[in-house]
């Protein structure tokens, strides 16, 4: 069966709090966390993009995968903030954890959903027997418009997945996806900052994808919410997340590990993928993982995942997740700015 050979993740040390914006912009920080349920987020450095993102995340990927990176026949990056508009990503990823020149690589774009896809079409290139092994990664630098309600989530961070059928830690069992034309996030070409719908990015747009690729998920594979150990969802502010698992009958528990909002904002493409591991972290073998991501645009890509007995040989071969994220350093709204290309000269 398709599977999870190794998985990595990244998020870059430096946190801004909010209510640290809030005070730029005389806005009421008590009542911005509680109503985005975000605390801090993640703020990349000078020199952190999303290659750098993403190379550091598939050399975790690989540590614990302990494979050969030769014989990785495709390499995709999913992203909304590749550092080139003409230049890939992915080849530069695959150069610089061994990878090439052997192989097919594209970069991904897909709002929030870009990384997931990517595992789709990994899936199915190694289950056709095209290839061995392939690596898909969600990664972003997102950005968000000073003074507008982005700036309060927009972050960075990634996670990196290599498939393949031997030697799994998890396997997917089941995907599904659900995608329509719905205008509700969108940046043309040269803009800075992107622009949404507001409201609108909720109901017609998070909520009915997200819901609709859970409920026929739960349909092609004849389950329910009671039958999983662990739930991730896409996590634009930790209220939406939290919503949309108690809609589909998930409780507390089962939705703890995924959450990783409140603590490093939205990091986009990296979203659905940094959850996945971080339940990878904690998961034990023969746990049942329901995953559903979410793309402006707008789609969303479920998952149903069981984890093996190699998950406790090869979690500890890389940095897990929460301690990736508990090594911090808090930056002030003026630093912020500077790293984020907020100042224009």
């Amino acid at each position: 069966m398709v599977g999870i050979v190794g998985y990595g993740a990244h998020v870059p040390s430096y946190r801004i709090k909010v209510e640290e914006i809030a005070k730029v912009w005389g806005d009421d920080p008590v009542a911005l966390s509680r109503g985005l349920v975000v605390n801090e987020k993640s703020v990349p450095s000078a020199d952190e993009d999303t290659v750098t993102i993403a190379v550091t995340a598939a050399r975790y990927a690989l540590a614990r995968a302990g494979i050969d990176p030769k014989k990785i026949g495709a390499v995709y990056v999913g992203s909304e903030s590749h550092p080139y508009a003409v230049k890939p990503s992915a080849t530069i990823v695959a150069e610089a954890v061994g990878a090439s020149p052997e192989l097919t690589a594209a970069d991904l774009e897909f709002a929030c959903k870009a990384g997931t896809a990517g595992i789709q079409m990994s899936m199915g290139l190694v289950d056709s027997g095209m290839m061995e092994y392939a690596l898909a990664i969600g990664a972003d630098t997102s950005q968000g418009a000073p003074g507008d309600a982005l700036e309060y989530t927009a972050s960075a961070g990634g996670a990196a997945y290599i498939i393949g059928k031997e030697n799994t830690i998890a396997d997917i069992n089941a995907t599904y996806s659900y995608t329509t034309d719905t205008p509700d996030f969108y940046r043309r070409e040269g803009q800075d900052y992107p622009s949404h719908g507001g409201r609108f990015t909720g109901e017609p747009a998070y909520f009915k994808h997200v819901l609709s690729a859970a409920k026929g998920l739960f349909e092609k594979t004849g389950t329910s919410a009671e039958d999983y150990d662990h739930a991730c969802f896409h996590q634009p502010n930790g209220k939406f997340y939290l919503r949309a698992g108690k809609i589909l009958g998930f409780n507390s528990d089962q939705l703890k590990y995924g959450l990783l909002t409140p603590t490093i904002g939205n990091t986009y493409s990296g979203a659905v993928p940094l959850g996945l591991s971080n339940i990878l972290d904690h998961a034990e073998p023969g746990d049942e993982i329901f995953v559903v991501s979410y793309g402006s645009g707008a789609g969303s890509d479920g998952f149903t995942i069981t984890v093996t007995d190699e998950i406790t040989e090869k979690r500890d071969l890389a940095p897990k997740t929460q301690e990736i994220i508990d090594n911090k350093k808090y930056v002030d709204y003026a630093v912020y700015a500077k790293y984020k290309g907020k100042i224009k000269m």
